[in-house]
């Protein structure tokens, strides 16, 4: 069987299974083998949407999708119901008529969707992703929801047997009580959801509180309460006059213990006497040897010792600084008197190539017709050279 058919199998095939199909036989030829294949397969006794039920219901089971310890419990007293389900079905009408008749003003809110054919499945997925995120904040819309419908065949529930939906309230963080079908009726959907109603009808009863009972009961607690605050007021009245009767006359043991209060002030300022008087002495026993041992004269001595280093410092530098400032100045006359330009004063002149300014030494540095810088004493001139030999003749142009 070819994916394209295969795909549309509602059971999964399984080893040892009794099947029927409509197919056709072909020949291997290669191998000289013959083949069926089928186009239409289903289980032979069984219907296929059961076999798939129960192949989905065994392995979400293994899975632990039905396990007690994840089932969320169902509020007492909720604040807002939601009821998914078709708004034009028989469901909600019976789900809103229990609803007003056990607790008349309980707040309901219905997230509309298909329950069958086309479509249905993911309305029914995107209405619990509604209920758990379309309420104030991005949170749920309320706190239980009821997932309802009417009776029908297999065919007609097959929404609520889809692995999606079961996963789907699975995820939901909102509990969620399944009342699909009538009470013969099981789909995938009661066995994942917090709670399986045999009706829609009935799923409202389980929710839905009875104000009248509600009533009642507050009134039973009520009494309840105002008969157990009797009597425990009698039994602590009882036990307080037996304390009382029991309990010696206060006001010997309270003399006793202002007594004894009064010795221990007396021995604690002894003692704190004691302890000041020993103090003191110790104090001034330490001040007389600190001050014969003061330190005031050694730091006088060494005083003195600073002032006379600081003036032999400052002496030493001064020396110092005249002898550096002699020596500088005759550097500085002997350098002045080697300078280029008491050279230039004395007649001489400074030859530089044009525009690098490197100073000719050498004929061979320029070439004829070359212009060089001529730097005398108190100008420069701009020169070309004409001809080389050993003594160069230059042409000046002023």
């Amino acid at each position: 069987m070819f994916k394209g058919q295969n795909r549309h199998l509602a059971f999964q095939p399984e080893d040892g299974m009794s099947v029927m199909g409509l197919g056709r036989i072909s020949v291997y030829e290669p191998r000289g083998t013959y083949q069926v294949i089928f186009e239409i397969l289903e289980p032979k006794g069984v219907g296929a949407l059961q076999i798939a039920f129960e192949q989905l219901k065994r392995r979400l089971s293994d899975e632990g999708l039905f396990d007690d310890r994840f089932k969320k419990p169902i509020p007492f007293f909720p604040e807002k119901i939601a009821v998914i389900t078709s708004p034009s079905g028989a469901a909600i009408h019976d789900i809103l008529q229990v609803a007003r008749r056990r607790f008349e003003n309980i707040r309901l809110v219905v997230i509309p969707t298909t329950v069958q054919g086309d479509g249905a499945e993911a309305q029914i997925i995107s209405a619990i992703e509604l209920l758990n995120t379309g309420g104030p904040e991005g949170g749920p819309v309320a706190d239980v929801a009821i997932l309802a419908r009417g009776g029908g065949s297999m065919e007609d529930l097959q929404a609520f047997n889809s692995e999606a939906v079961a996963r789907a309230i699975f995820a939901s963080e909102v509990p969620i009580v399944s009342g699909v079908g009538h009470e013969t009726d099981f789909t995938i959907a009661d066995f994942v959801a917090d709670f399986r109603a045999p009706t829609p009808s009935a799923a409202a009863e389980i929710i839905v509180p009875t104000k009248a009972d509600l009533v009642l009961r507050i009134r039973e607690y009520n009494l309840a309460l105002v008969r157990t605050i009797h009597q425990h007021v009698r039994e602590y009245r009882k036990r307080l006059m037996e304390t009382i009767h029991h309990l010696k006359d206060p006001r010997k043991k309270m003399g006793d213990q202002r007594l004894q209060l009064d010795d221990f002030t007396q021995r604690l300022i002894q003692i704190t006497q004691n302890r000041t008087r020993n103090g003191r002495e110790k104090l001034a026993w330490r001040t007389e040897n600190l001050c014969a041992k003061s330190p005031m004269q050694l730091l006088l001595k060494y005083k003195e010792k600073i002032d006379k280093l600081y003036i032999n410092i400052l002496k030493l530098l001064e020396l110092y600084l005249s002898i550096r400032k002699g020596l500088s100045q005759e550097l500085f006359a002997r350098l002045k008197a080697l300078g280029p330009m008491n050279v230039l004063n004395r007649g001489y002149s400074i030859a530089r190539t044009i525009p690098n300014g490197t100073i000719i030494q050498d004929p061979d540095q320029v070439g004829i017709g070359d212009g060089i810088d001529l730097l005398v004493a108190r100008g420069d001139l701009l020169c070309r050279v004409e001809r080389k030999r050993k003594s160069t003749h230059v042409k000046t142009d002023l």
